[in-house]
């Protein structure tokens, strides 16, 4: 096997570590990136059934987070946080503020922006959502499960 390093082929030796690195697991099974992805998709799928009740998405949800967590913002804050368009979150804010999740108001310090805010409404469907989701999927591992698996998703996102 070879790899890449300064413009230059050379060798790379094919250890058991090598197995590991290459994503499959001790036994030979599927490789984590599999196992990843149908993970994801099953948090997706979980998302949508739970989020129903509401008419919400997975992505409203997201926005809906982090506006709880961070408190009123700017559109382009919430762009930033979300890692989407501005005009991607302002579809998703239109969705939630026709349901009554947010509510838009100038931003006094700046006559151009506009700020965002979770309603009081907004506050308890999550409140009403949070837990429900994960249960679902995650409810099948220990608490030293779960968090031994929130160090390492953290340990990969960061």
């Amino acid at each position: 096997m070879r790899g890449w390093n300064n413009k230059r082929w050379y060798p790379i030796p094919v250890t058991q570590d090598r197995d590991v690195a290459s994503g499959r697991d001790s036994a030979g099974d599927e490789p984590l990136s599999e196992a990843f992805w149908s993970v994801a998709r099953q948090l997706r799928d979980a998302s949508r059934h739970t989020l129903a009740p509401w008419d919400i998405t997975p992505a409203h949800l997201r926005a809906l987070r982090v506006l709880m967590g961070h408190g009123v913002m700017r559109l382009s804050e919430l762009s930033d946080h979300l890692h989407i368009a501005p005009r991607s979150t302002t579809e998703v804010i239109d969705a939630l503020e026709s349901r009554g999740l947010v509510q838009r108001r100038p931003d006094p310090g700046d006559r151009r922006a506009t700020l965002v805010e979770v309603t009081g409404h907004g506050a308890s469907v999550l409140d009403a959502i949070r837990g429900t989701e994960a249960e679902r999927v995650f409810g099948r591992l220990s608490r030293a499960d779960r968090a031994h698996l929130a160090r390492i998703l953290r340990k990969l996102r960061d």
